[in-house]
């Protein structure tokens, strides 16, 4: 027995070596720097999202909105957008499967994965949360828990409010544009919103202050981290009603508009990262402001 002891236990650590390997982020970092010298293909990216759910597989852009999307239909919406689909005939699956499974995040494994992956990953996840649902399914899921991760997160973004009042117009737009005041062509990562200073500014979602400083280019800003990889950012602030760490509501005061940091005048420069991507803020709106010359950054 003794003798075989060395054995057994040579075994077991190929097994957690093997695990780390393939079933850790730590393991597919390293996947993924050795496929990249060899200049091989890993699986390593889906697997980092199947531990993130999702948050670093980048976002497919949204289909441009031909209504008000009502509030608890913006998950569907989400979900419609990665299965090519019409949120009318997602919304109703999405709603028996939550009903079944007893969570929205359970209902997009259902949809994405199949029912019998979604009710093993209940049954066996430490909660109904994506994250832990996904650790709960065996890697060979990790593709379809990435998607249901991207309908989780354009869901999130499709249930943002608006920073300002919806008079209140685009001074610049979201795109390439040439640069007011260092000139060339640049890319600008949000919207500017003309108004005076003072103007209240309110979270567009539920989250966590995750930036509230000063700097030289952006003045006072605010970055709100939502979930699911949906982060709001709020620049050029003269005040700021919030903290570092601090949990807001939708529909909070967070700051009140100015111009401080490099800008032609008063507004917002208001914008949204999807996976650390910076996305146009009017793909997840069906109501456009009307754009206006007028101060900007």
């Amino acid at each position: 027995m003794n003798r075989r002891t060395p054995v057994v236990e040579l075994v077991l650590c190929a097994i957690c070596l093997w695990a780390a390997w393939y079933r850790t982020p730590a393991g597919a970092l390293v996947r993924s720097v050795g496929a990249w010298m060899l200049g091989t293909r890993t699986t390593a990216r889906p697997l980092l999202a199947y531990f993130g759910a999702g948050t670093l597989v980048p976002p497919r852009p949204p289909p441009i909105l031909t209504g008000p999307i009502p509030a608890a239909q913006a998950l569907a919406y989400g979900a419609a957008a990665i299965l090519d689909g019409r949120p009318a005939e997602v919304a109703p699956r999405l709603r028996e499967a939550a009903g079944q499974l007893g969570s929205d995040d359970a209902a997009l494994v259902a949809v994405f994965c199949g029912e019998d992956a979604a009710r093993y990953a209940v049954d066996h996840a430490r909660s109904s949360a994506l994250d832990d649902l996904a650790r709960a399914l065996p890697p060979r899921s990790e593709q379809c828990i990435a998607r249901a991760a991207q309908a989780a997160m354009l869901g999130g973004a499709y249930a943002l409010g608006w920073p300002l009042p919806e008079s209140v117009r685009i001074t610049s737009p979201f795109g390439v544009r040439e640069h007011p005041m260092l000139g060339g062509m640049r890319m600008h990562t949000g919207v500017d919103l003309g108004t005076a200073v003072g103007t209240p500014v309110r979270a567009v979602g539920a989250g966590v202050v995750r930036r509230a400083s000063s700097d030289g280019i952006n003045g006072r800003i605010l970055i709100l981290d939502h979930g699911r990889g949906v982060v709001t950012t709020y620049c050029h602030n003269d005040a700021l009603l919030v903290r570092d760490g601090q949990r807001v509501e939708r529909g909070q005061m967070i700051a009140r508009s100015g111009s401080t940091g490099r800008t032609t005048g008063p507004h917002l420069h208001y914008q949204i990262d999807l996976a650390g991507e910076p996305v146009d803020p009017l793909r997840f709106r069906a109501q456009h402001p009307k754009t206006a010359a007028g101060p900007t950054d």
